[in-house]
């Protein structure tokens, strides 16, 4: 089939028709995922053209996939949260939805409190079982959209729901069409799908879904989940672990709408940022995060990371307000304990900190030397240095023009006589045998003598008085 392409001004040709291959044994890809070795990487040279849509957006499951592997958040955490995403999204709703589990009469309270805020971003949508009963609820409740979890390896098909490809078609099938006789709008989870047979299953009844939308006049979206972290961004990389190849086959062969795509990655292999900003950029509107990527096993994308990812491929923030990351970073660990690394990008305690001495020096000089950006006015985050062994005078000036805040004529040098008694008393700390870092609050004790006895000598210089740097 041949159609002209709007976008690329090129007569295309569209396949249109990828028959469901109804195996009597299931592909496990063994070539790929032998069980008792690292997954291979495997290329065919195939390239996929770059198709990113004119617009993508951030959809967040901190409610859903964020509370699979930890202690659930409290109803008041979740309005907290909820309110703050909305205000991290701006005005352009750039954080358009945002997913809540509804199976309890405290999800449900959550859910309420939600709505009542009446924002248009992020929308409330649920993850459901797969059953009538629950369609009705969430329909009970207001909701719009529901995600239906719809596992597509034969890894699930043949072991988890001992059915075949085809049976497990129609059982599917019917499940959405019970959803949108309810008013619901189905979300489909296709999970696994980085271990699923791409031709011969993913693109036969993502192909499905597509005519019962043209139907039934509703929209279905696709989630495309990389539930094992196995996707690879790799040029010519071979199906099913090729992220572009799984965007592009979507669109281009199932006739998925861009804007009814979203990717769904986890970090087993360190790889969930670049994997959603590649599926940006093949053509999928949507991709889906977690706040600090709190998630099953190693986790999901993180939400604040894709939040710097929109502002470095689109060249703006679009109206994000990205110092509530901080916020939330802060509200995270104080009022729910958790426990953020100090190296974690953009919002751990040691993510703009620097220990080295010539570093720190450079830093005092002009801070653009060795910052990523002005986390100060981007994330309310101002360059810290820590104050160790190697971190020599310079280090020490930074921190306490740091720690208390000095700005412009207030903050002091490298030459300053606080500064050598500081730098004097850690050198001896060292001497002594000490390996470890000095932490601000022995610092703030010792630089709040010191900075009183400094000024107290300023007064009493007409007695004679001075201070000892020494």
């Amino acid at each position: 089939m041949f159609i002209f392409n709007p976008k690329t001004n090129l007569i295309e040709r569209r396949e249109t028709e990828y028959p469901l291959q109804d195996v009597d044994k299931p592909n496990l890809y063994d070539n790929l995922y032998s069980y008792d070795e690292v997954p291979k990487i495997a290329f065919n040279h195939r390239l996929v053209p770059m198709d990113t849509p004119d617009k993508i957006w951030i959809t967040d499951t901190t409610f859903r996939d964020g509370q699979q592997s930890r202690e659930p958040y409290t109803v008041e955490q979740i309005l907290h949260i909820y309110k703050k995403l909305h205000k991290l999204g701006g005005p352009n709703g750039i954080i358009k939805q945002s997913e809540f589990f509804v199976y309890s009469k405290k999800d449900q309270e959550a859910v309420y409190k939600c709505l009542e805020q009446d924002y248009r971003c992020p929308e409330v949508t649920t993850w459901i079982r797969a059953n009538k009963n629950d369609f009705e609820l969430v329909k009970s409740i207001g909701i719009k959209e529901t995600g239906i979890l719809v596992s597509c390896s034969d890894y699930h098909i043949f072991y988890k729901m001992n059915m075949k490809r085809s049976q497990i078609i129609d059982y599917y099938l019917s499940i959405i069409k019970e959803c949108i006789e309810c008013g619901i709008k189905p979300r489909c989870h296709f999970e696994d799908i980085t271990r699923a047979d791409f031709y011969g299953f993913v693109v036969p009844f993502a192909s499905e879904l597509m005519k019962l939308s043209d139907e039934t006049g509703v929209p279905i979206k696709i989630r495309a989940c990389d539930t094992m972290g196995y996707g690879v961004t790799f040029p010519g990389t071979v199906l099913p672990r090729s992220v572009a190849g799984i965007i592009y086959g979507l669109h281009h062969h199932a006739g998925v709408p861009q804007e009814m795509l979203e990717w769904h990655g986890h970090n087993d292999f360190y790889r969930s940022v670049i994997n959603a900003s590649t599926a940006w950029l093949y053509g999928c509107c949507g991709v889906n995060c977690s706040l600090f990527g709190i998630g099953e096993r190693t986790g999901n994308t993180p939400l604040e990371a894709m939040v710097m990812e929109y502002a470095q491929l689109r060249g703006t923030l679009d109206g994000m307000d990205t110092t509530v990351i901080t916020e939330l970073a802060e509200y995270f660990e104080k009022e729910i304990g958790y426990n953020i690394p100090p190296m974690t990008p953009f919002v751990g305690a040691d993510f703009n900190t620097t220990r080295a001495g010539i570093h720190a020096d450079g830093i005092l000089k002009n801070e653009e030397i060795y910052n990523i950006f002005n986390t100060d006015l981007l994330l309310n985050r101002p360059v810290k240095v820590a104050v160790s062994k190697t971190s020599g005078l310079a280090g020490v000036a930074h921190w306490i023009n740091s720690y208390f805040g000095y700005k412009g004529d207030e903050r002091i040098d490298k030459k300053h006589p606080v500064v050598e008694k500081i730098k004097k008393w850690v050198d001896s700390e060292y001497e002594a045998g000490r390996v470890t870092a000095i932490s601000d609050k022995e610092l703030a004790k010792l630089a709040n003598v010191e900075m009183e006895k400094y000024i107290n000598s300023n007064e009493s210089n007409d007695e004679g008085e001075s201070y000892d740097a020494e």
